[in-house]
């Protein structure tokens, strides 16, 4: 059943077509949302506390708010109304990620200006890119029907790569925070069979990884089922950085905002792997541990498993 229709207003505006960029960890959604932001009259807005308390709930325990389509949009709702807000202390209440896609540094919390980055005058488009959204596709496309999807997939052996070197994000695999057990199928693990579940206490960590980008990436292909091309684009990451200019302007047209490939290509330590680079930091184990959990959906999008001709 379709949504029905809401008029959001936020900072005395309509909410019309939001844009919301989405991906598995490390899948480069960082470098679209700073393109993005800097584009002039574009709101974008990263991991706001209103916004990241109900991501995380819903992702991480989907049975709160299956089969509750629209209780579910109506909080979402609420969760940009907030985050969106122009306040007093603009950029001084942004998490550094934010901050940095602004150009107003990312370390520190008092470094940049304390005036809000963008003036309420100025917005012509709402848009969001924070962290792990994804998981809340369907309850976002509900919240906004009219909204702008753009996602962005990875070569899987350079997620599980960058994740292996985020102790922040390894520690949702600790027994305290896996809750696979208790919450299943559990996307935001990507365990959705007995099978998963029954394996999941003896993965390594690079399968384990792997098995979280598999299921985004099943989650992505279901979204593009579901959602026409108006709604839904998908930029491959080798693509954005091997052609950037023709990237921005797929991503252009699809907005509206004219993006800048310059913005979006503009050195990142979070890919300074760059593409291809778990060749150099996965070993052959486990290089091969994540190809035994993922390969079919490597496979699927294109990418050439090891060994093979």
């Amino acid at each position: 059943m379709p949504s029905a229709r809401h008029i959001l207003i936020v900072n005395g505006r309509k909410v019309r077509q939001p844009v919301f960029v989405i991906g598995a960890p490390y899948s480069g959604t960082d470098l679209l949302a700073r393109a993005l932001k800097r584009s002039p009259g574009v709101h974008l807005t990263i991991g706001q506390p209103s916004v990241l308390r109900v991501v995380y709930a819903f992702a991480r325990r989907p049975s709160i708010h299956g089969g509750r389509g629209e209780a579910a949009a109506s909080v979402l709702r609420d969760a940009f109304a907030q985050g969106w807000r122009i306040t007093p202390h603009g950029c001084m209440e942004c998490v550094p990620a934010c901050r940095e896609a602004a150009g107003h540094g990312g370390a520190g919390g008092r470094e940049g200006p304390a005036w809000p980055c963008m003036a309420e005058r100025d917005i012509t488009m709402y848009a969001d890119a924070s962290p792990d959204l994804a998981y809340c596709a369907e309850a976002l496309t509900r919240a906004f029907p009219d909204a702008r999807i753009v996602q962005i997939i990875r070569d899987g052996r350079d997620v599980v790569a960058s994740m292996l070197s985020d102790p922040a994000l390894l520690a949702w695999f600790r027994p305290g925070f896996a809750n696979v057990d208790s919450e299943f199928p559990n996307p935001f693990f990507g365990v959705e069979t007995e099978a998963d579940r029954a394996a999941w206490p003896e993965l390594s960590l690079p399968a384990k990884c792997a098995m979280r980008w598999r299921g985004t990436v099943r989650l992505a292909a279901r979204l593009r089922r579901s959602l026409s091309q108006d709604q839904l684009i998908t930029i491959r990451y080798e693509t954005l950085l091997e052609h950037p200019a023709a990237t921005a302007s797929a991503v252009s047209e699809f907005t509206g905002a004219p993006v800048s490939s310059a913005d979006m290509t503009r050195h990142s330590p979070r890919h300074a792997m760059g593409a291809g680079g778990w060749r150099r930091t996965l070993t052959a184990e486990q290089a091969a541990e994540v190809e035994a959990v993922a390969g079919d959906e490597l496979r699927r999008i294109g990418y050439v498993l090891s060994g093979t001709p």
